[in-house]
């Protein structure tokens, strides 16, 4: 399920800020967003986006509640968004084989659409990243008029930027104000 945790902090990341990597962010709207998503999430999601109708709402409402779970203030709190997405998206265990790959546990919603199968799928994987690394792995950029979130899976939970463009401009301002 941690292999999930790259693609939460996409979709959540397309859709909820309005600065990243220090410039101003446009939030990625309706074939935008599905678009972009689709592209970052692979064949098989881009396949199954396409046969929802409204999937740039639901896709939305998506990724402002996974957001809301990544910046709790508290770790009570983040277990209460992330068990409230558990339960609106019904996430529910099953097995399977995947190709060359052993039996695995996958954690799909409702299935009303291709959206809820990923809200299930998405807040079981929260919630397993908290339960074996701890709430404080889930967060917002540190740097500088950035408003990304990541997931934390490094081995020390040394993480604090989005990605490897603000981990640089935070790094280059600290050797600035260092000389």
């Amino acid at each position: 399920m941690t292999a999930q945790a790259p693609l939460i902090a996409e979709l959540a990341n397309l859709v909820t800020p309005t600065w990243r990597g220090g410039s101003p962010a446009r939030p990625a709207q309706g074939d935008e967003l599905v678009t972009a998503f689709s592209a970052a999430a692979g064949e098989r999601i881009a396949a199954a986006l396409r046969d929802v109708p409204d999937a740039a709402t639901r896709l939305t409402t998506l990724a402002v509640a996974l957001r809301d779970a990544l910046t709790a203030p508290t770790p009570a709190e983040t277990a209460a968004r992330i068990n409230a997405m558990m339960s609106r998206y019904a996430a529910r265990p099953y097995l399977v084989e995947d190709e060359d790959q052993p039996f695995h546990l996958h954690f799909h919603g409702s299935g009303e659409t291709a959206v809820e199968a990923l809200g299930g799928e998405f807040a079981t994987a929260l919630a397993l990243v908290v339960d074996g690394y701890g709430s404080n792995r889930l967060g917002m950029c540190e740097a500088r008029r950035c408003e990304g979130v990541y997931i934390d899976l490094t081995r020390n939970g040394s993480r604090r930027y989005c990605g490897p463009a603000c981990t640089a401009r935070a790094k280059t301002a600290a050797y600035r104000s260092r000389q």
